[in-house]
C-alpha cells in the first residue's frame, strides 16, 4: 500500500477528445481538463486507479 504521506503531481498531456465519455470525467475528478493543467494529488489507491484508467493521457511525477 502507498505511503499516505507521499504526493503524486498529475500532468495532462493529450486531449481526452475521441476518448471514452468516463475518461474525461475522469481527467476532471483529478482536476484536470486541458492540456498541461497539473494538479497536486495525494498518492492512494482511489487516485491510483483514476490515474491508470487515464495513463495515456497523463504524465505522472512524484513528490
Amino acid at each position: 500500500m502507498a505511503d499516505a504521506k507521499r504526493t503524486l503531481r498529475v500532468t495532462q498531456v493529450k486531449s481526452a477528445i475521441g476518448c471514452p465519455g468516463d475518461q474525461g470525467k475522469t481527467l476532471r475528478a483529478l482536476g484536470l481538463g486541458k492540456i498541461n493543467r497539473t494538479s497536486d494529488l495525494v498518492d492512494n489507491e482511489s487516485v491510483r486507479g483514476m490515474i491508470f484508467k487515464v495513463k495515456h493521457l497523463v504524465t505522472v511525477e512524484e513528490i
